[in-house]
């Protein structure tokens, strides 16, 4: 018997979000056809800025989804500090680029 599949706080939107990273992984492979066939860096750039910003869309949903059901769940089991500093530790991450 298997067990059930955990709820996560992104499960109502994962259709979306798997959507939307089917999307960067084919913006990924236009950047490596764009170097494979020698394209200017300036555009190869835009193209890796647009990535950037649909992965922050991508984070941005995951942290709502998070904060609306994984921090509820938990404080729910009295774990809320903990979750919330594990959370923040997750955006201080994202936060570091460059």
């Amino acid at each position: 018997m298997t067990a059930p599949t955990p709820i996560r706080g992104y499960t109502a939107s994962k259709d979306q979000l798997l959507a939307r990273l089917r999307r960067v992984e084919g913006q990924v492979r236009g950047i490596e056809k764009m170097v494979d066939d020698d394209r200017y860096c300036i555009d190869v750039l835009t193209q890796i800025s647009a990535i950037q910003a649909a992965l922050d869309k991508v984070a941005l949903g995951l942290l709502d989804g998070h904060a609306r059901h994984c921090l509820h769940e938990g404080a729910a089991e009295g774990r809320a500090d903990e979750m919330a500093t594990e959370m923040m530790a997750a955006v201080g991450r994202l936060m570091k680029r460059g």
